[in-house]
């Protein structure tokens, strides 16, 4: 039997941090944004970005997960800080490159109403007023994204990107974040038990929200 290799294609701020917490409590050994010191004793992969080692694995080796071997879940795999400026979620050659490699693959795409997730990226640090429209995404070149319809734009043409891609696969699953059957639509497509599920940054957007208004957190 093939090995099962989950890869969220969400956009940031879509519930990423939630699944990687709920598929590392029940039993999955999870890549969230970043490598952790503590997750590895690969020292090339310690505080490396998900993203950057899906790419370095794709053109450098033929393989996106190939630097990853010891990880079952990818859950944030984007990165646009500090430079970086990657999205494996949108590029469909590296996305069937996992597909062609690692025949247990299954994908989810973690999504939300698009206007809570736009207000959501705009209450996280600079990421939805600065960071976004200053760097050039796939999907919104530079520039835009300053406005909410623009936002909104972006975040609706993902959508219609994993919807088209994967249309007809049982590999996929779209669940919207909201919805109190979430946990139960991922079990039940991983073939395993959610064991824990709730909202991992609700204290760290409250924070961001009192500073964004000026008050102490």
């Amino acid at each position: 039997m093939s090995r099962l290799r989950v890869i969220n294609l969400g956009l940031p701020k879509s519930g990423t941090t939630t699944l990687g917490q709920a598929l590392a409590a029940s039993g999955m050994k999870v890549a969230d944004w970043k490598i952790h010191d503590h997750q590895t004793e690969i020292e090339e992969l310690r505080n490396d970005f998900v993203g950057r080692l899906m790419y370095r694995g794709y053109f450098k080796k033929g393989d996106p997960l190939h630097f990853m071997h010891e990880f079952d879940a990818f859950t944030e795999i984007s990165m646009i800080a500090r430079g970086f400026n990657e999205w494996p979620q949108t590029d469909w050659g590296l996305l069937s490159t996992i597909i062609d490699k690692h025949p247990g693959a299954k994908f989810l795409y973690s999504s939300r109403p698009p206007e809570k997730l736009v207000d959501s990226m705009l209450r996280w640090s600079n990421l939805g007023k600065r960071r976004l429209p200053m760097y050039q995404v796939p999907g919104m070149p530079e520039g835009y994204g300053y406005e909410v319809d623009e936002l909104i734009r972006w975040i609706d043409g993902h959508q219609r990107f994993c919807r088209r891609v994967f249309e007809g696969t049982d590999k996929f699953l779209e669940y919207d974040i909201t919805d109190p059957d979430a946990p139960q639509q991922i079990g039940e497509f991983l073939g395993i038990e959610i064991k824990w599920w709730g909202k991992a940054n609700d204290q760290a957007e409250r924070i961001a929200e009192k500073l964004a208004a000026g008050k102490k957190p």
